[in-house]
């Protein structure tokens, strides 16, 4: 981190490695919470902790513990059987998911992942593991939804259920403090455009990114499946503007991008970054975009910290 990372953002995303071992430090404890290998599982949540349930089902299936699906809380399928709902909301106070959690009492088993203990969900929901550890003061969430993850990918890798190439938490921690340490990639701050790029579990990851960039900054991001950027979204990228791979690059995509002319940010070649420590770094870059714009990346223009309708 630098000097001029003042914000309430900054603060508390640079305390996200110490979060994440917390977190698989409690993956024991909360295993009896968590969806159980062979169940089959919907994981539910709003805006940022819909990207979170996102990597978590595709990491949770891709390594063989169930069949798992992820939506946003307010297009869930209520006529699908599952075997658990899992519901992350870091205020425990959303709307859509207290009325979900309401609307499946005594019909499924339906676990919770808060910040807040003193919040409806305590009840809303049959179980619930806080993480009030990674509560936040900002509207704008990083530490919270990184420790929901790292806490449900403790959890798969204390079940040998890590999909092969997926690193230890241990080893994204200390990822995350290379992301914190080093300078941002060169060109990204003063770039006009960005596009978020993932594959598998980084889905997610890539369209967080995205989010993040939009709350915080203002700035304009999109976000796609890897293989589907070269299928019409690649268009967008040219000279001043960038592509921000998560995890490891298709075959020939970096040559497509060096074609366009755009810059090409890729962790997995840049020193090698677990790919939820490379987000670390967009949450970094959220915080300098809006420095820079004069925009304030605590508070962004008409957010609140939790969506109550």
């Amino acid at each position: 981190m630098t000097a001029t990372d003042s914000s309430l953002t900054a603060e508390e995303l640079a305390t996200q490695p110490d979060c994440w071992r917390r977190a698989a430090a409690l993956a024991g404890s909360a295993a009896a919470a968590l969806p159980q290998r062979g169940e089959r599982a919907a994981v539910v949540g709003c805006g940022t902790s819909w990207f979170m349930a996102q990597a978590y089902a595709a990491l949770r299936e891709a390594g063989g513990h169930g069949e798992t699906d992820a939506f946003a809380a307010s297009e869930f399928p209520y006529a699908r059987r599952y075997d658990r709902v899992l519901t992350i909301t870091r205020s425990g106070t959303t709307t859509e998911v207290l009325a979900l959690l309401e609307r499946l009492r005594g019909t499924v088993a339906t676990t919770s992942l808060t910040g807040d203990p003193a919040t409806p969900v305590m009840t809303a929901a049959d179980q619930v593991v806080v993480l009030d550890f990674a509560d936040e003061r900002s509207v704008v969430q990083t530490r919270f939804a990184t420790t929901a993850l790292a806490l449900l990918r403790a959890h798969l890798e204390a079940e040998g259920a890590l999909p092969a190439g997926v690193a230890t938490v241990a080893e994204a921690a200390a990822d995350a403090e290379r992301a914190l340490a080093e300078p941002l990639p060169e060109g990204v701050v003063t770039a006009d455009q960005i596009t978020f790029l993932g594959a598998g579990w980084t889905n997610g990851l890539a369209q967080e990114a995205g989010l993040k960039m939009r709350e915080a900054a203002g700035f304009w991001t999109e976000s796609y499946p890897a293989m589907e950027y070269r299928h019409g979204p690649i268009a967008i990228t040219s000279p001043g503007r960038a592509a921000w791979m998560f995890g490891a690059l298709p075959d020939g995509l970096a040559q497509d991008i060096a074609r366009t002319g755009g810059l090409l940010v890729a962790g997995s070649q840049d020193g090698g970054l677990d790919p939820l420590a490379d987000l670390v770094r967009v949450h970094r870059l959220a915080v300098a975009v809006a420095a820079a714009r004069g925009l304030d990346a605590d508070n962004p223009r008409s957010l609140t910290r939790s969506v109550q309708l």
